[in-house]
Formats: C-alpha cells, structure tokens, sequence
C-alpha cells in the first residue's frame, strides 16, 4: 500500500516523491511568501491556511483558504502575505494551454460519482493545466465498492476520518494523512465518521474523478440525477 501518515511526522513536509515510490508527483506541505523561483514542474496548489495577493506575469489574484492555483512550468509568480498550502509538483509536464490559473472552489458547481458522493474541480484543462486534474471529494459516512482508476492519484485529507482498504490491508484516515494510488490498484475508501470526509485529489492523465472501474474491468456507473 502506498500509505503516508499525518504530515505533522514529516519535519520537511515531503509526503510523496520518486524516494517513496511516487515517480509522476511531488506532494508537499509548504509554506509560501516572496518570490518563487520557475521549475521545470507544472505546481497545482491547494491553500489550507493564510491569505495573500499572488502575482503572476503581471496579474494579481487574492486567495485564501480553498482556493485552487496552477502555475506552469518555466513560470515565475510571486505571494505577497503568507500561505499554507498543498502542492502537488507534476513532473514531466503536457505543454499548458495557459501560465496560471486561481479557481475559487467554493464557486465552483458540484459534480456526482457513486455511492452518493461528490467533487468539486480546481485545476484542470478547461482551465489550462493540461496534465492533471485537482478535486475535492466529498465523501457521506459509509463504504463505496472495490474499484480502481486508470489514473495515477495523490490524495490528502482535509477533514473527517476514515480508512483506506487495500490488498487486504487496511490504514486509517484522518486529517493530513496522504495516499497514493497508482493506476489500477484496487482500493476502497471508507467514511468511518458521522460528518463528511473531504480528500483534496490530483490525478494524470486529467479527466473526471466520476471515472471508476470493479475490479473486473465493469465500469462504475454514475447514477442519474
């Protein structure tokens, strides 16, 4: 199982890279301010805590706790205030259809996938990051069936508690926790709690987080609304 506990055990706030099997991503806590130096990654973020004016080729974005920034690679851009955040570095890049992106998620439309649950997207190609696609899942209490996706997939909690089921093993779920799915392991999360369990998802190839398969290869049907 590719399992990390609660990131406060992670001094440097490294969760996954090539070093813990994660070759396609780099998902790390930072800690951001100033001027951030241009990389050879696309970097998806996640702003957990703090608020701030981001810049980026000359244009200025207030974001604050939810909101959802995407900065291709090559891309110099700037935070003016402090934030707390989620990244996800995405190695290996599919060429941008834009330099940057800030979506606010709290405006953005639910969508449905089974088992009653739902997912609201951040970065994504509608809106120029081409390789992955960044969500918040929204999971009721319960257990959904086995299945897997055909995608690769960095997940962190944000809220509630749960347990992750895996090739007969099992991890709890908690806030800060982070799990990595390679494509087509077979997997099953639980909503152990009574409140919702919200995870914070990157996945490439991009596509819909809806998108699951039974471990027999049947797609996972979405119920109509």
């Amino acid at each position: 199982m590719r399992y990390a506990m609660h990131e406060s055990e992670a001094a440097d706030g490294r969760l996954f890279d090539a070093d813990r099997g994660c070759e396609v991503f780099s998902q790390r806590v930072v800690r951001i301010s100033g001027e951030q130096q241009a990389g050879d990654a696309d970097e998806v973020l996640y702003v957990l805590d703090g608020s701030a004016s981001l810049r980026v080729n000359g244009d200025a974005h207030a974001v604050g706790p939810g909101s959802s920034v995407f900065v291709s690679r090559g891309t110099s851009w700037s935070v003016d205030g402090s934030l707390r955040a989620l990244s996800v570095l995405v190695h290996d890049p599919s060429p941008a259809s834009a330099t940057h992106a800030v979506v606010d998620l709290a405006t953005e439309e639910k969508g449905r996938a089974t088992a009653g649950r739902q997912f609201v997207l951040g970065a994504r190609p509608e809106v120029g990051c081409a390789s992955v696609t960044q969500f918040i899942g929204l999971v009721p209490p319960g257990r959904a069936p086995d299945h897997f996706h055909r995608y690769d997939e960095v997940i962190y909690v944000l809220a509630g508690e749960g347990v992750l089921y895996v090739d007969g093993e099992e991890a709890a779920l908690r806030p800060g926790a982070c799990v990595h799915l390679p494509a087509r392991m077979v997997h099953c999360l639980a909503n152990t709690g009574t409140e919702e369990l919200r995870l914070l998802g990157v996945f490439r190839p991009a596509g819909s987080p809806a998108e699951a398969y039974y471990p027999d290869g049947t797609p996972a049907v979405v119920p109509e609304e």
